[in-house]
């Protein structure tokens, strides 16, 4: 960008915004132009000087930050990232902010709140330029998980496919269906799973969302769909009907069980900074399940996922990106193009009837 973005604070602790203060600064292309403790005051502020983006608690005093976050939605709709703690009501009240339109989420700890900030300094910078280039006309609400500082790659972690194994990939009658998705994510999926009915195909999906976060997310996702959604378990079965959501902080794959899959949960180290990691799932995807799954990757910043849909699409898959024009942030799926990966680039509401057709072959 040829300026600098403009940062709006608004937190009622003071060390919240100090550090943050602090840390936004360090970067030559952030400007933090103002900071509040509640957001009567934040507004004051605001209307002399507007921000680009604004980093927003959720529980303040005088007007809490859904209320607030819903009024800026209407009067001028600007990206807003939540500063939420790891706790269950931090994460319900976060899927709120969600839904109102907030474009990503930065976790903050109950205690030792300023080494935190400091360690994962590059997080909060990268959620903010990320939030900054969004594209609001898409979606109502989206979230993203802080990115963790190692850049592991996929081949680092899970071996690359080879001829070999494609003997073991034979159609079976179960049929799978394979997601990755990050920035923007959290409205897409809503868009797609709530279009999609009690019989369509199993669906497995990775969403970059902090722990605690999924399980608010899914539980969301259960009670406005009729696909039953889950926070994935260890050893839960792919079935129709069914979508199961990778729980924030690990890795998720699928396994196959002769002619049935299930997912295997892992705590192992970051992928493309993410855990759990799009990467991880497709390439799972494609060496156990090969043609007989068709894999979606949708709204997100960075490559994450890449990879694994080339791998998919090598294995036989059926292969999807969203178009640039419906997403929040046309990172992930630009990468998979790009990589030749992709058999088919469309709009996010044609997905769903797309999952449909394919569970109906």
């Amino acid at each position: 960008m040829s300026s600098r973005i403009k940062v709006m604070l608004v937190d009622d602790s003071a060390v919240v915004r100090q550090v943050l203060t602090a840390l936004l600064g360090k970067d030559s292309s952030i400007e933090v132009i103002a900071s509040a403790p509640d957001p009567i005051f934040a507004m004051d502020k605001m209307n002399s000087n507007w921000p680009d983006v604004i980093v927003l608690d959720v529980e303040m005093p005088r007007m809490d930050g859904i209320t607030f976050l819903k009024q800026i939605m209407s009067i001028r709709p600007t990206p807003v990232i939540i500063c939420s703690t790891l706790t269950e009501k931090g994460a319900a009240t976060s899927m709120q902010a969600l839904a109102a339109g907030a474009v990503a989420i930065v976790t903050k700890p109950k205690a030792g709140l300023k080494n935190f900030l400091e360690i994962d300094a590059g997080d909060i910078v990268q959620a903010v330029k990320a939030a900054a280039g969004a594209n609001l006309r898409p979606l109502r609400g989206m979230g993203i998980s802080p990115m963790v500082p190692a850049k592991i790659k996929i081949d680092e972690v899970m071996p690359a496919l080879n001829a070999s194994l494609n003997s073991a990939m034979s159609v079976t009658t179960d049929k799978l269906v394979a997601i990755g998705t990050s920035t923007g994510g959290t409205q897409a999926l809503e868009t797609v799973l709530t279009k999609l009915s009690r019989t369509a195909p199993g669906i497995v999906i990775v969403q970059h969302m902090p722990e605690k976060f999924t399980e608010a997310f899914a539980d969301r996702l259960n009670k406005i769909c009729a696909m039953e959604v889950l926070e994935a378990k260890n050893g839960d079965r792919v079935i129709p009907g069914r979508a199961l959501v990778a729980p924030g902080g690990r890795h998720m794959q699928v396994k196959r069980s002769g002619a049935q899959y299930h997912v295997e949960i892992l705590d192992a180290p970051p992928v493309n900074r993410h855990r759990p990691s799009v990467d991880v799932l497709f390439r799972s995807v494609a060496k156990c399940a090969g043609n007989n799954a068709l894999g979606i990757i949708m709204t997100g910043m960075g490559d994450d996922g890449a990879l694994g849909m080339r791998d998919m699409h090598d294995a036989g898959a059926e292969t999807i990106a969203q178009d640039e024009k419906s997403c929040v942030v046309y990172g992930m799926p630009k990468e998979a193009v790009k990589l030749g990966a992709v058999d088919k680039v469309v709009p996010l509401n044609t997905i769903s009837s797309l999952i449909e057709a394919y569970g109906k072959r």
